[in-house]
């Protein structure tokens, strides 16, 4: 008969990271993040501690992890460790054994009161799309934003799903800008999260949608932040601050 598992003590210390997701390595889907970012662990001999069972596996829980192949600055998890340590420490010896473009941003304990999962209540987003007029963009987001509702279609595990992609949106412009020297146009985004999440590349097929908007270049998508949203500005807070009902 297989003996008992082995009980682990509970962590001794939380803490929550922030880390970017930069070049080349937004291509890096999540589970090739995990494992790099175990092998980093062990490379700068972070105290991290195990779960109990057969087989036992670090204490790391991911929140909001972006899509393969889109950018971030905003890239969070909860760390449990064995024993206690600097924050400052963790984080320069996590971001040294990390390859260049996996980049850790900031440490800090986490506090008692939300999970950290559910402070991440929206995200925002930056979009550019090389090539595309502006005007025809502003015209695109303008159509977007007067619609009740748009139905966009996406593969899931389960099948094709049909949702409403307008719901979530909380806000979305469009701007100029430039790329490699040639015009461009830029569409800043708040979405909120839900079930199921809207993506970047579906708020661009309902502006295909509902205005035929066609980018002749792929869209180069950066999660620029995630975090509790201000409902009343339409604004995107800071995950790692205090807690919302710490005080009640």
């Amino acid at each position: 008969m297989p003996g008992q598992p082995t009980q682990q003590a509970p962590p001794v210390q939380r803490l929550r990271l922030r880390y970017a997701k930069r070049g080349r390595l937004r291509f890096t889907s999540h589970r090739d993040f995990g494992r790099a970012f175990e092998r980093a662990i062990r490379r700068a001999g972070i105290p991290v501690a195990y779960s109990s069972g057969f087989s036992p596996h670090p204490r790391i829980s991911y929140a909001g992890a972006s899509a393969t192949g889109a950018a971030s600055e905003a890239e969070y998890l909860e760390l449990g460790l064995r024993q206690a340590c600097d924050p400052v420490d963790v984080m320069q010896r996590l971001d040294a054994a990390l390859p260049a473009g996996l980049d850790v941003l900031e440490v800090v304990p986490a506090t008692p009161g939300q999970a950290l999962a559910d402070r991440l209540e929206a995200g925002s987003w930056r979009i550019v799309l090389p090539g595309l007029d502006p005007a025809e963009a502003r015209s695109a987001v303008q159509s977007f934003l007067a619609a009740d509702s748009v139905p966009v279609e996406r593969m899931t595990k389960k099948g094709l799903r049909s949702f409403d992609c307008r719901a979530a949106v909380v806000s979305l412009s469009a701007a100029s800008g430039q790329v490699d020297d040639q015009l461009c146009a830029i569409l800043e985004l708040v979405v909120r999260h839900g079930t199921p999440s809207v993506r970047p590349d579906d708020v661009l097929a309902g502006l295909r949608e509902v205005a035929g908007l066609d980018p002749p270049v792929a869209p180069l998508q950066t999660r620029l932040a995630q975090g509790p949203l201000d409902r009343e500005h339409g604004t995107v807070g800071d995950p790692l601050g205090p807690d919302r009902d710490a005080s009640d």
